[in-house]
């Protein structure tokens, strides 16, 4: 299939179709009603990534996301709880949660009918034992198949992912604009953990990722 890659330069990246019914890929600065960005983010296409096939030797680096399908919004009210159970609690299942007690109902605005084509590097850690091609043949492998460890999902859980190999389908062209700042990367290995930023930016339906991000806090 010949496809033009967003991303010019570097070994041929992986890339997988991914598509829904409805996304949430929220604003940062929008803390009290959730905002959705009109594009998903590179933190979103990376939980996607690692649903279909993860391993502890290697990171997913996203280069790019294409749009193929035009940006439609709607709005969604939602019921959340505020009383939130910690990991230790969750996994010990001794804590209940009151629900009722604690219900705050929050407006969404969402994005309805998407789909994206994600473009991704494996990034190897110091103790991968196989090479990036090996890797990236297996993902290409389970993209096929249909396989992946837990259900993706489009910026909350309950907006399911659905994905397949790529098509020749067109990125959207008329949709460009500043996306404003979006996170770029999480960094787990610290305490607490880091953040990476980067200025996001559509261009004829495709948003470039950087390499790297910038923390605001380090300049």
């Amino acid at each position: 299939m010949n496809r033009e890659r967003p991303a010019a330069s570097g070994p041929p990246p992986v890339v997988v179709q991914v598509w829904g019914d409805a996304a949430l890929f929220t604003r940062p600065e929008l803390k009290v009603e959730r905002v959705s960005y009109p594009v998903m983010t590179p933190s979103a296409a990376v939980g996607v990534l690692e649903s279909i096939y993860w391993k502890p030797q290697f990171s997913w680096r996203v280069e790019a996301i294409e749009v193929l399908s035009e940006i439609k919004q709607f709005t969604q009210r939602r019921n959340e709880t505020t009383d939130l159970a910690s990991l230790a609690d969750a996994a010990s299942g001794r804590r209940r949660i009151d629900t009722v007690a604690n219900r705050v109902q929050r407006n969404a605005v969402c994005l309805r009918d998407v789909a994206y084509r994600i473009h991704a590097q494996v990034v190897l850690k110091p103790h991968a034992d196989q090479t990036e091609a090996a890797y990236r043949a297996q993902f290409r492998r389970r993209v096929t198949r249909g396989s992946c460890f837990t259900q993706p999902y489009l910026g909350v859980r309950e907006f399911s992912a659905y994905f397949g190999d790529p098509d020749d389908r067109k990125p959207f062209l008329d949709q460009d604009g500043e996306l404003g700042l979006m996170l770029h990367s999480v960094d787990h290995g610290t305490t607490p953990p880091g953040f990476t930023w980067f200025e996001a930016k559509l261009v004829k339906g495709v948003l470039h990722v950087p390499e790297q991000g910038i923390d605001p806090g380090a300049a």
